[in-house]
């Protein structure tokens, strides 16, 4: 028999997902899908069904069990020139003391993404961390003039894009060693065995792995962590 005395929240996560597959705690207000999540990266074995086979470098394949409706993202080689005024594109950043962001990666989206995630919000891969989908708006100096305008300024630490998304904008530096890449429209059919994968995937009760978002390199491209 098993007590349920302490709270649930003390509890192990993988204990309560079994508990709720028992039954033993029905109606509970919880989500396995909460379960620490990985990122596995590597290349693909095989797909087989909804069973992705992935080899990260260095280590032995894994089998990860991919959800009904996973959602899959498609990266490919951007040139640093494609950051220019009008362009829309998705940063991931940091927040510095001056109150401008920092740059991770930056992902430029095709004409028919346009508006995507349009805005800016927090991240939970790291303490400060961001996500601003916008605009890239006015060259130079000079001040905002309109909202679909961005500045991009060479500067020792990197380009300085303003970005313009409704409702406000952010200035994020872009180091050159940031990784610039293309989001392709998703197309399941490059899951092919040898292509670069980042699998982000949680491990379950009985030890397996599962993920519902994952995301591919096309023509040999490696996604960036």
């Amino acid at each position: 028999m098993i007590l349920l005395n302490e709270p649930s929240h003390k509890m192990n996560p993988a204990i309560i997902c079994m508990l709720i597959v028992s039954g033993l705690l029905a109606g509970a207000d919880f989500a396995c899908a909460q379960m620490p999540v990985q990122k596995i990266a590597g290349t693909i074995v095989k797909l087989d069904g909804m069973r992705l086979e992935v080899k990260p470098a260095g280590g032995e394949p894994l089998s990860i069990k991919l959800g009904d409706n996973y959602r899959l993202s498609v990266r490919s080689a951007a040139d640093p020139a494609m950051l220019k005024p009008g362009a829309f594109v998705g940063t991931t950043a940091v927040a510095q003391p001056d109150g401008s962001l920092l740059a991770r990666e930056v992902h430029v989206f095709p004409e028919s993404m346009r508006g995507t995630g349009e805005g800016h919000r927090p991240m939970d891969s790291e303490p400060g961390s961001t996500m601003t989908n916008a605009t890239i708006a006015r060259i130079g100096g000079g001040t905002m003039t309109n909202a679909t305008v961005a500045e991009v300024s060479a500067a020792s630490k990197g380009r300085h894009l303003t970005l313009a998304y409704k409702g406000g904008e952010k200035v994020v530096i872009v180091p050159d060693n940031v990784p610039i890449v293309m989001v392709e429209p998703s197309d399941r059919a490059l899951l092919a065995p040898g292509a670069h994968v980042v699998v982000y995937a949680a491990a379950q009760p009985d030890g397996s792995l599962a993920s519902d978002r994952l995301t591919v390199g096309k023509n040999g491209f490696v996604p960036p962590l």
